[in-house]
């Protein structure tokens, strides 16, 4: 094969483009940025990105379509109140308003019109950063080659932002005239007010903090799954299974607990090896039990009765 002969590639990850391709022999172009889905492989020339994301890079997908609805879901139980009936309403519209926009972004992304993406191996935690590694050869002029090195999964986190902001504003509002009534009118519309706010603040933190998130988020999900289950239970004041069982409400809280524990655990192990990593799964219902064999011992409701009393 006959490969135009050109000056070695400077920096991490600028490339060759290929320019003209006849037969056996391959012309590239001059060495600069790659274009959109393509990275650079190891012989500096730009490729397309053909591989299928690794379970952990789903699970890393996962995780940031879950933030938006998580926050939803919190905020719309923070203002709905108890005697709000539109909260179950609300949580379910939030659900569908997140589904749908992560089907709707898939669909778009490349290969449009399928629920399937091709994409780049993450390799180190420098390729979320590549405007950080522009060369400059005579220390004066900057090549830049800052290029998505891990297709897609940068941008279709905006993406997917996108389509749940403009779902939100078209569904919501119209729901939360229609059913909540129980709420007066300056309150009715403040979970859709939060997410005005807290769209913009994971964008900022997709931005600045994706590649960081990428390899933090096992954990991230385990520790934060384990405070809010602790602090729920406190504050609900259970100390023992029957307080656990006597509403369905707290049920549905531990099992969404349990679910967010597995998914850490799948997440840090990534499943590499089934058999020794599946039976990890059985340490999900251990913190609520230490929490309910323990709880006789801190008695949460004396902790919380002592708060109030200011002492």
């Amino acid at each position: 094969m006959a490969v135009d002969i050109q000056p070695a590639c400077l920096g991490l990850y600028c490339g060759k483009t290929l320019l003209f391709k006849n037969g056996s022999t391959e012309i590239y172009g001059e060495c600069g940025v790659c274009p959109r889905g393509q990275r650079t492989n190891a012989q500096k020339y730009c490729q397309p990105c053909t591989e299928s994301p690794e379970l952990y890079d789903w699970l890393y997908l996962g995780f940031m379509a879950m933030l938006p609805l998580v926050l939803h879901w919190f905020f719309i139980e923070w203002y709905s109140g108890k005697k709000s009936s539109s909260a179950l309403f609300q949580h379910i519209t939030a659900l569908f308003e997140c589904s749908m926009a992560a089907i709707i972004t898939l669909l778009v992304s490349d290969p449009v019109g399928v629920l399937y993406i091709r994409s780049c191996r993450v390799l180190m935690l420098s390729d979320w950063y590549t405007m950080l590694y522009n060369p400059s050869p005579d220390y004066v002029t900057t090549v830049h080659c800052t290029h998505e090195a891990v297709y897609p999964l940068y941008t279709i986190v905006f993406i997917y932002y996108a389509f749940c902001l403009v779902l939100m504003m078209l569904l919501r509002p119209l729901l939360v005239k229609k059913i909540a009534c129980g709420l007066g009118k300056s309150d009715r519309f403040k979970s859709i007010y939060a997410a005005l706010y807290f769209f913009p603040i994971l964008t900022v933190l997709q931005a600045v903090g994706g590649g960081l998130l990428y390899y933090a988020f096992p954990y991230i999900v385990l520790v934060l799954s384990l405070v809010t289950l602790a602090v729920y239970m406190s504050a609900s004041e259970i100390e023992n299974c029957y307080d656990l069982l006597v509403r369905k409400k707290r049920l549905i809280v531990l099992f969404s607990h349990w679910l967010l524990h597995a998914y850490g655990i799948i997440s840090i192990s990534r499943v590499d090896k089934l058999e020794q990593d599946l039976p990890l799964l059985a340490l999900v219902p251990t913190p609520a039990l230490f929490y309910l064999f323990t709880a006789k011992f801190t008695e949460p409701s004396r902790i919380l009765s002592e708060g109030a009393n200011g002492h």
